[in-house]
């Protein structure tokens, strides 16, 4: 009660010296703002010293204690000012540990960039969403066109019985039949395109479907580092 009393008569002080002066004069050497800011930190000064005072530890064990909480304050108030780095370092640990993963980055200019990291096989495996359905795709600058495989054409509800199989085209498993489609929209992390240019690969022929030209040539850059593919819009 008495801690709470004098709290009050400091800050009650401060208070009316403030509206005697009204900002036409200094106070104690000091301008109004500057007063008004010690008025404000000194209850928390006299009750911390008296805290100290009053406490049955010893001094180092208080010194020890204050400086804990200290870094604890700098750890809170570092993690918010530069929470957004610290989120993109996580997201791209993550990706690092979980290739496939893609993270969206900024440039050192300011603009975003989607990060994917190498799998283990060597090829750049992303999930892409096509026609609002999750498609894991290989990323390949040697396909003209985004090519489905058939399980995952039947996956966005593309119907391969009405399709025209009649381009032939080069896959890991040899030649194949391939029919045009267009997809509504092709998407990976925030970059978006709509009416892509796609090809749906006979049953059987495709492994995997793949993010192809119609998609990548769209883009601003492409860029590979070691074992990090950047893409740009």
């Amino acid at each position: 009660m008495m801690r709470l009393l004098v709290v009050f008569l400091i800050l009650g002080f401060g208070l009316v010296v403030l509206l005697f002066t009204n900002g036409g004069a200094r106070n104690f050497g000091m301008d109004d703002d500057s007063f008004g800011e010690m008025i404000r930190l000194l209850p928390f000064a006299l009750l911390l010293s008296v805290g100290i005072l009053a406490s049955r530890r010893s001094l180092g064990e208080t010194v020890r204690q204050m400086a804990l909480w200290l870094l604890i304050i700098l750890a809170l108030v570092t993690g918010y000012l530069y929470r957004g780095e610290l989120r993109s370092v996580g997201e791209r640990l993550l990706a690092g540990l979980v290739p496939g993963r893609a993270v969206v980055v900024t440039a050192s200019d300011g603009g975003a960039e989607v990060v994917l990291q190498k799998s283990l096989g060597g090829h750049f495996v992303t999930s892409v969403d096509v026609d609002g359905v999750s498609v894991p795709m290989v990323v390949d600058t040697g396909a003209s066109s985004v090519a489905l495989s058939y399980e995952d054409a039947l996956r966005i509800g593309i119907d391969p019985a009405r399709l025209n199989f009649t381009r032939t085209i080069l896959t890991a498993n040899g030649r194949a039949m391939a029919a045009p489609a267009r997809l509504r929209q092709v998407a990976i992390g925030p970059i978006l395109r709509t009416d892509v240019e796609g090809l749906v690969v006979e049953d059987g022929k495709l492994d995997q479907s793949l993010l192809g030209m119609s998609f990548l040539s769209t883009l601003q850059s492409l860029q590979m580092q070691s074992d990090e593919l950047r893409l740009r819009d």
